[in-house]
């Protein structure tokens, strides 16, 4: 599975090429997603609601990944970014529902806001695509 060509995905959101970004990136074994927001197209998902917006942009970056046949079970890291401390527990609530069972090393970080000033969280993910090996006990 491993490769050493480098394949980029677009997602077709605007600021990709106002900004000159791709969603993501495979290099070798590690798939990188860029910043994902609540945004598909021009719409806005999950306006005013951190939990919505969270499962809308990480749905988005997995998304990103599965054009390189990887789902949830690849992903080993995710940053969130938000814009209010006081929205740690929603995106948090979304990050376990679907990252449980996967235990991805983890950061949140609180900035000092977005570009739209209605997003509320901006996901990142990691994934490998190399070989799984069976955690120690």
């Amino acid at each position: 599975m491993t490769s050493d060509a480098v394949r980029r995905v677009q997602s077709g959101v605007p600021w990709e090429e106002t900004f000159g970004f791709a969603r993501a990136v495979a290099a070798g074994d590690l798939v990188l997603v860029a910043g994902t927001t609540a945004f598909r197209g021009d719409v806005l998902y999950g306006e005013g609601d951190p939990y919505e917006q969270a499962r809308t942009a990480f749905a988005s970056a997995v998304e990103a990944i599965g054009a390189f046949g990887l789902g949830v079970e690849s992903v080993i890291r995710t940053r969130m970014y938000l814009g209010h401390a006081r929205d740690m527990d929603g995106v948090g609530r979304a990050h376990k529902e679907l990252f449980d069972a996967v235990r991805p090393v983890a950061t949140l970080l609180v900035v000092d806001g977005f570009v739209d000033p209605r997003v509320l969280v901006s996901v990142e993910l990691e994934a490998f695509r190399g070989r799984s090996e069976e955690p120690d006990s």
